[in-house]
């Protein structure tokens, strides 16, 4: 078993007994690097899809073995040497943890993983296309540049990040990429991330990985788990509920929670999602796969990419709401008054005058996953930084381990943004398969840093076992279909999660970006 596998499950303070039940499907010349991307994009989706396996089964009546999950216990609770389960320690153990029952383990559907339904996955939004249209991934602005002193990654895809990059370098509005570089030659590296941020922009000086860990938000990345995963406080287990015409699983139908069973674990449960490119839009589509009626919010003047949407929305609804106007905050509270999981992607304290907070969600919404991803982590210097995961791999050494001849390059995929996401999906499907079990309010934590710490510290290369045989060569084309859609056609990867009777592909395609109304269909 991969340490990589082990070392995410145990993070979500689940059984290790289940990872018997994961198989892999091996192919060459899949998600090709210097560093072991294959294993870690392999290990996030097995570990997102042997939690959503165990969540069938607890909902279909078998149930998985117990677990061991921290209770937050006032400050401090859940972090490293408080009982965070990334820093070896238990914490308080949920009801039943580490009291295993006879055929609980079998109970559980087996989980299979091909590496090709994962690098086609990982490659989603370069494989999207509607009416034979693709996305184009990053703007003119977004890359590399030569600095003074060495290299400086910049992120500009949106039209607001732009403006306030060229402010920043002192540029007028519609420079080209000649005039960026001729103004950033002039720069420190260092000097023009710090400006570039003081202005509301994406910089970041290319660092070497030593020089990251070094740094004070590198020690406290390495200091933290994978992920986290713990109880705020108590609160009666779900209700089950009647379905309506959610996202749902194809052919799994939108019955009540109880009777979906396998195929559709997250029937049932309804998902906020305040998330954007592209972490958290994965992570929702995976419980929008499984089920969950997802509704995904934005603000009226932050519109999304039409490429991103069309990757990322199937299976999700989504609207518009303004929530600094009275009558769209209200309607706001009455949706999160009835979700089941808050998933947040905003930079951290972005939405704290909202009282979004999981200290304040827990006292006003018991019983409430709430599910938050960051790109640094939301805590020391950088905790309130944006990102993204261009950034991050230049922050974190990634891009020099990656680059040719001293120029920066990057990881064959945006590896942590769709690692990261099945990840945060893994998480919030084991909250809800405790939240079952035993009630309670359940935060869970994911980061862009802590996941290219992983890649980089806890993941290693497999080499291939005596006798093995390689694997298949890398096809694309079997793990992409087309389907109408209500914009025209539309060809998208299938998701890479899997396991014993659950769902083939999504049961709605994306439909008009924000064009939805703001209520629960479940």
């Amino acid at each position: 078993m991969n340490k990589a596998i082990t070392h995410a499950w145990a993070a979500l303070g689940a059984d290790p007994g289940l990872l018997e039940r994961v198989s892999y499907e091996r192919v060459t010349g899949a998600l090709p690097a210097r560093l072991p991307v294959r294993e870690s994009a392999r290990a996030a989706v097995a570990v997102c899809a042997l939690a959503a396996a165990e969540l069938a089964a607890e909902v279909a009546g078998g149930t998985a073995a117990g677990s061991a999950v921290p209770r937050a216990a006032g400050p401090g609770a859940g972090r490293p040497g408080a009982g965070g389960l990334g820093a070896g320690g238990r914490g308080a153990e949920a009801p039943g943890a580490g009291r295993p029952v006879a055929g609980r383990v079998r109970a559980v559907p087996r989980v299979r993983v091909d590496d090709g339904a994962v690098a086609t996955a990982f490659h989603s939004e370069r494989f999207t296309t509607l009416d034979g249209r693709r996305w184009d991934g990053f703007a003119p602005l977004s890359r590399f540049w030569r600095a003074a002193d060495g290299w400086v990654r910049t992120h500009a895809n949106y039209p607001h990040h732009q403006a306030r990059l060229l402010a920043a370098l002192g540029l007028p509005a519609g420079s080209d990429a000649d005039a960026v570089a001729a103004a950033l030659a002039g720069w420190g590296a260092a000097e023009a991330e710090a400006a570039v941020y003081a202005a509301g922009g994406l910089a970041i000086a290319v660092r070497e990985g030593a020089e990251w860990d070094a740094s004070e938000q590198g020690a406290l990345v390495a200091e933290r788990p994978l992920l986290e995963l713990e109880r705020l406080g108590d609160a009666p287990g779900p209700a089950r509920r009647t379905g309506g015409d959610g996202g749902g699983a194809a052919g799994a139908g939108a019955a009540g929670i109880g009777a979906a069973g396998i195929g559709a674990p997250c029937a049932g449960v309804r998902v906020l999602d305040l998330t954007r490119v592209l972490a958290g839009p994965v992570a929702t589509r995976t419980l929008a796969l499984l089920g969950a009626d997802v509704l995904r919010v934005d603000a009226p003047g932050l519109p999304e990419s039409r490429g991103a949407h069309n990757d990322t929305g199937i299976g999700k609804r989504s609207a518009l709401l303004d929530l600094a106007r009275g009558a769209d905050r209200r309607v706001f509270d009455e949706l999160l008054d009835a979700a089941d999981v808050l998933v947040t992607g905003y930079r951290p304290g972005a939405l704290d005058r909202f009282g979004l907070t999981p200290e304040a969600l827990a006292e006003r919404r018991p019983g409430l996953v709430v599910a938050r991803l960051s790109a640094w982590g939301a805590y020391g210097p950088w905790g309130g930084r944006r990102g993204f995961d261009s950034l991050v791999q230049a922050a974190t050494g990634i891009a020099l381990l990656e680059g040719d001849e001293g120029r920066p390059g990057a990881l064959p995929a945006q590896a942590l943004d769709h690692g990261t996401g099945y990840l945060l999906a893994a998480g919030v499907l084991r909250a809800l398969t405790e939240r079952r079990r035993g009630g309670g309010t359940w935060r869970v934590e994911a980061a862009l840093a802590q996941t290219a710490r992983w890649l980089t510290h806890g993941t290693h290369r497999e080499a291939p076992r005596a006798g093995e045989r390689p694997g298949r060569p890398y096809e694309p084309g079997a793990w992409l279909v087309e389907r109408d859609a209500p914009l025209g056609r539309l060809r998208h990867a299938l998701s890479p999660v899997s396991y014993e009777g659950g769902p083939a592909d999504w049961a709605r395609p994306p439909g008009r970006w924000g064009a939805d109304e703001p209520r629960w269909t479940a």
